[in-house]
């Protein structure tokens, strides 16, 4: 899936009224404790592909020796099955984050309660689209 100029809202059945960062309840971290992590550190570094396979990667512990020469296949092994895209994370369905992606299909996250969450809200600039209900 490769949005451009796209902001995911949250979605309308989301849980919370004001956005909650993550915790991991469990010994391993979810995938979008990981998305979190990585979309704050790094606004607008990882595309769709690049945010999948870094949270694989780390989620998997696959170490830098492996990587330097296993890449490729772990990639290509990856990507042979489709991935969510952000309006099914759960920042966006339950954690009150909204998912920006820019020209370049790069992505951000903004807390709902952000004055930036509603100007991109508002802009004629981005397709807005919402985020998966929970619940059908």
């Amino acid at each position: 899936m490769g949005y451009t100029d796209t902001f995911i809202k949250v979605a309308a059945d989301c849980q919370v009224d004001k956005s909650e960062i993550p915790v991991s309840k469990n010994k391993s971290k979810p995938a979008h404790l990981f998305q979190y992590e990585l979309l704050t550190e790094k606004p607008y570094a990882y595309n769709h592909e690049e945010l999948i396979y870094q949270v694989y990667v780390l989620q998997k512990e696959i170490p830098e020796s492996v990587l330097a020469t296993e890449s490729d296949k772990i990639k290509t092994e990856l990507f042979s099955k489709g991935h969510p895209c952000m309006r099914a994370s759960s920042l966006t369905k339950r954690y009150g984050w909204g998912a920006h992606y820019n020209q370049d299909g790069k992505i951000a996250i903004y807390p709902m309660e952000s004055e930036a969450y509603k100007t991109l809200l508002e802009s004629e600039k981005v397709k807005v689209v919402p985020a998966m209900k929970s619940k059908r």
